[in-house]
């Protein structure tokens, strides 16, 4: 792994981490055409979700300081006897629903390896054909009416709704924040909150895939070169912090159709180059560059 490398696969994870367009997925197709995939690239891959979670807490941090003292208060009160589910403020309801949307990503946790399978393999045509998933979901959630929820009247159903749909997005090129964004404005909730609960919500989502597959990735991964991590880590968490702020913006001006035109547009091309593939039996940089010469 090169300086460079590092460099351009935390910029690539930073934006598309954040901003709907699945970063696995991107990471996925960088690492097939410059053929960096396999195992060796799982721990790179991992620690660059480190770096953008940094930016989540780097740019929610007011947010996230006070859901973390009111989940202290609640626990304070649920020993005292004044905890009560009738009286939660939108602090606690927001912790409560991110607990419940957290819920189903214990199911995804048993097939978790054939996620992993599909964005290791050498088909890239599986990542075409989610990308245009990924491209419907964000063209719905942006014809969508305008809705108004928050956490106040947020309801379980709809928690557990988006936290099932966090879960699919293990599967490369399917966009965690624009599938769980893409929901909750299906159900009704107003721009801002979709954004914020979205981002919150992927902090034990992010927190939880590193532990559980650090250990994993260091065992597969022989004379780790720690410079071109720290270096990816740091450029990831720097972008991602702009992508996020960017696309709570976009979200905000119904500009989510660019992303959908966007992941429309790059599944259909991922599906021929990957059938392209399966014809000649080659890469098709490799394919490219035999033409050239």
């Amino acid at each position: 792994m090169t300086i460079l490398n590092a460099i351009l696969q935390g910029i690539l994870q930073g934006i598309t981490e954040f901003l709907p367009v699945s970063s696995d997925g991107h990471l996925s197709l960088y690492q097939h055409f410059t053929k960096t995939s396999g195992n060796g690239a799982l721990m790179f891959t991992v620690m660059l979700h480190l770096g953008t979670l940094i930016a989540v807490f780097v740019a929610y941090h007011s947010l996230i300081w006070d859901l973390i003292l009111e989940f202290f208060r609640m626990i304070g009160d649920i020993f005292t006897g004044k905890f009560s589910l009738r009286k939660l403020n939108p602090d606690r309801r927001m912790i409560l629903m991110i607990l419940v949307a957290t819920l189903p990503l214990a199911a995804f946790y048993f097939v978790k390896d054939f996620f992993t399978s599909l964005a290791e393999d050498n088909d890239i045509v599986v990542e075409g054909v989610l990308f245009l998933f990924t491209g419907i979901m964000l063209f719905l959630a942006d014809r969508c009416f305008k809705g108004d929820k928050t956490a106040k009247n947020m309801r379980y159903g709809d928690a557990l709704l988006i936290g099932t749909f966090q879960g699919l997005a293990a599967l490369p090129a399917v966009s965690r924040s624009g599938s769980t964004i893409s929901i909750a404005l299906l159900r009704g909730y107003s721009r801002e909150y979709a954004v914020a609960f979205s981002f919150i919500l992927g902090i034990p989502a992010i927190l939880g895939a590193n532990i559980f597959e650090f250990g994993d990735a260091l065992s597969q991964s022989s004379n780790i070169n720690w410079l071109p991590i720290i270096i990816g880590i740091i450029c990831s968490a720097v972008v991602g912090f702009f992508a996020i702020k960017l696309l709570a913006w976009m979200v905000k001006s119904d500009k989510l159709s660019i992303f959908a035109y966007y992941t429309l547009a790059l599944g259909v091309l991922v599906i021929i180059i990957g059938a392209i593939e399966h014809i000649t039996g080659s890469n098709f940089v490799d394919l490219i560059s035999s033409m050239i010469a």
